[in-house]
């Protein structure tokens, strides 16, 4: 049977390189940093992250042009370092864990914080408030051949020029390998699977008309005017 359509597969910009990154499926770390954790009333002495997902086609380029999303008041900004996996399995061990990663990207998890909010209260799930239209920026991925496995490095985000959120990558709860190792232990992975691996605090409001500009320092940064 001829479908009358077709349905391409999404695919992120390798840095440096003509070539793809084949994209499978996106999850997301939630209160990763313990600044973060308790900016948003949790307790990080408690409280392990835990995961979520966002579609896959909800990637959209580092530089791309935003349009605001349906259905909110208070679109949040939260700037994190990606994992691209290129290699999958389950129970992964911590110890090997950094050997099944392709590259890093730095990424923004955009986010519907009045649904969000709305969700949490009734006990409901907060896809919606995650997984909408291009919710998942993404700068072009990073090799580790050209990067390495980066451990500390500078991971900030401004609008408008005004500085919102700064932190250090070394200051997550969890670092790469334990949330590689982890999520493992829930879902097989696969390669093409990307890991947004959490914010730090000064999530905020984002509104029509700002640009929002981070990054890692010596993986990327993203720029994205929101219309």
């Amino acid at each position: 049977m001829t479908l009358p359509f077709a349905v391409a597969a999404p695919t992120a910009e390798i840095a440096g390189s003509a070539d793809r990154f084949p994209v499978r499926r996106i999850f997301c770390v939630g209160k990763n940093y313990a600044d973060h954790a308790r900016e948003m009333g949790g307790d990080p002495t408690r409280e392990p992250p835990f995961f979520f997902s966002k579609p896959a086609d909800a990637l959209v380029g580092a530089t791309a042009d935003i349009a605001m999303p349906p259905r909110t008041d208070n679109l949040h900004h939260e700037i994190e370092l990606v994992v691209a996996l290129g290699k999958g399995g389950a129970n992964i061990a911590a110890a090997d864990a950094l050997s099944h990663v392709f590259g890093y990207a730095v990424g923004n998890d955009l986010t519907r914080r009045d649904l969000q909010a709305e969700a949490k209260a009734g006990g409901r799930p907060w896809d919606m408030a995650k997984g909408f239209d291009h919710s998942a920026v993404l700068s072009p991925i990073v090799p580790v051949a050209a990067v390495g496995h980066p451990a500390s490095a500078r991971i900030w985000l401004s609008v408008n020029g005004e500085a919102r959120q700064e932190g250090d990558i070394a200051d997550m709860i969890w670092p790469v390998a334990d949330i590689i190792a982890e999520l493992s232990a829930y879902v097989e992975l696969r390669p093409g699977d990307l890991i947004y691996t959490g914010t730090p605090a000064g999530v905020g409001r984002i509104v029509r008309g700002d640009v929002v500009e981070g990054g890692v320092d010596g993986v990327g940064t993203i720029a994205n005017r929101f219309l």
